[in-house]
């Protein structure tokens, strides 16, 4: 499998990306229900095409990172925070995730951010190692913030500088 190209989102990728997001919804990171028909559109008022990275693959998207502002707080402009992530199954383990936490990063950076945030939930440990070793350290936890399939979960609050 050849690395990586990542690039910003464009609208026409936006199919694609609406179906990569429900073939990798697992109960082990997303803290709503399985999505059903008829599906929302992948793009809203508040996240559109220059908030995401695609990561493709043999010009096929298999990635994709989204990047927010924590609060509309001017105060808080200087963050950023992850707030979606998702790799096609066929594409783990091939280097996807690390290249989109890194262009993330870099984009970040170039909007002038100084740190950059994320949430995971506590049984997510394929991410949370992912993000360990990209330089993320946990800096909260809330306990048992979410209750999913009968379980209580925490949500695990992870930033670094940049």
């Amino acid at each position: 499998m050849s690395a990586p190209y990542i690039r910003t989102a464009t609208l026409e990728d936006e199919d694609a990306l609406g179906r990569l997001d429900r073939d990798t919804w697992s109960p082990v990171h997303a803290v709503m229900p399985r999505p059903r028909p008829p599906y929302e559109p992948f793009y809203s008022d508040r996240f559109g095409p220059r908030d995401h990275l695609v990561a493709e693959i043999d010009n096929t998207v298999v990635g994709y990172i989204r990047l927010g502002f924590p609060t509309p707080l001017a105060s808080n402009a200087h963050v950023r925070q992850i707030q979606g992530l998702a790799v096609a199954e066929e594409a783990r383990g091939a280097g996807v995730g690390r290249a989109l936490l890194r262009a993330v990063q870099d984009q970040a950076r170039r909007q002038g951010a100084r740190r950059i945030t994320l949430r995971v939930l506590g049984h997510n440990t394929p991410a949370r190692k992912l993000y360990e070793s990209e330089g993320f350290v946990v800096e909260g936890i809330l306990p048992e913030e979410f209750l999913l399939d009968g379980e209580y979960v925490d949500d695990v609050l992870m930033g670094r500088s940049l």
